[in-house]
């Protein structure tokens, strides 16, 4: 029994990547989303919105093939940078890809106070 072996063109969900983008934080002319593959953490992109351009940095943080990361923009652009502005309607869509691990990450706001440790503290 033969298969049936469909040519067609695969979108990037049907090319196996099966990721999700979750925004955590937006601007009038930015916004950045981690990017999840199952439950671990792919990598994260920061998109920039200009008038006819948009540019993305894209930081993936597993080892990825040529093909995987092609897919993995291409996604970025169906569900985000479309909506924002559709290929038709821009100049370019230019994404840097690097490769990273997060080592730490800063905030200069208050610190997170252990309520337990706190009461232990006191005298």
């Amino acid at each position: 029994m033969a298969r049936n072996e469909d040519s067609s063109p695969k979108s990037p969900r049907e090319r196996g990547l099966g990721v999700s983008l979750v925004r955590v934080a937006r601007t009038e002319a930015s916004e950045i989303y981690i990017i999840w593959q199952e439950d671990v953490r792919l990598g994260q992109i920061d998109l920039h919105f200009g008038f006819e351009l948009i540019h993305g940095t894209l930081v993936i943080e597993r080892d990825l093939s040529s093909s995987e990361i092609e897919a993995l923009v291409d996604q970025i652009d169906l569900d985000v940078v479309s909506s924002h502005l559709p290929q038709f309607a821009r100049e370019d869509f230019i994404v840097t890809v690097f490769r990273g691990q997060e080592i730490d990450s800063f905030s200069d706001g208050e610190p997170e106070v252990d309520e337990e440790e706190d009461a232990e503290e006191e005298y």
